[in-house]
């Protein structure tokens, strides 16, 4: 089964960094300036855990683990598709990106999955023990640092929020 093919129409944008760097705590303060520009953001996030957003004892949890091969669980707020996965040979972020809905979206950021080839501003924080060539690559359109570096990227300041939203908001305008 190839799923490598791009289904999704949606822009993705990469937030890239070493562990502890500080990406969820930016991404919960970027998220909600976005939505005050009207953009409606979609999260892949990725974890190197054995990750369940369902609770044993719970019905769906236990039909889950009787075999159903994808178990959506709704209600009136919110609802949540849990797909077994355990015969794909790695996670595909095009695959991914093309569960969400494009209709209800206007850009998909991505937490993690720092090898993919998508746009994505490197996070680098001074004193962590990693050098800022460890985060780069070509697909890195911009940096966002605690500290002045040498490059000719766009440098914005992981402590401003408001300075990265606004480099996403023109970045997808563009």
């Amino acid at each position: 089964m190839n799923h490598s093919i791009n289904e999704t129409i949606l822009p993705i944008l990469g937030i890239a960094a070493d562990s502890g760097t500080g990406k969820t705590t930016l991404l919960k303060q970027v998220i909600p300036l976005l939505r005050q520009q009207h953009i409606r953001v979609g999260l892949i996030k990725h974890t190197h855990h054995n990750m369940d957003v369902d609770k044993p004892g719970k019905d769906s949890y236990e039909l889950r683990k009787a075999g159903a091969a994808q178990t959506l669980v709704a209600s009136r707020q919110r609802w949540a598709l849990m797909t077994e996965t355990p015969e794909f040979p790695a996670l595909d972020l095009n695959y991914l990106a093309s569960r969400f809905d494009a209709n209800s979206l206007d850009l998909i950021l991505v937490e993690g999955f720092k090898q993919e080839s998508i746009p994505k501003i490197a996070l680098y924080r001074n004193g962590l023990n990693h050098t800022v060539d460890e985060i780069l690559d070509p697909h890195v359109i911009a940096i966002a640092s605690d500290i002045a570096l040498a490059t000719q990227l766009p440098q914005l300041d992981i402590n401003q929020p408001e300075q990265v939203a606004i480099f996403i908001a023109n970045w997808l305008h563009q």
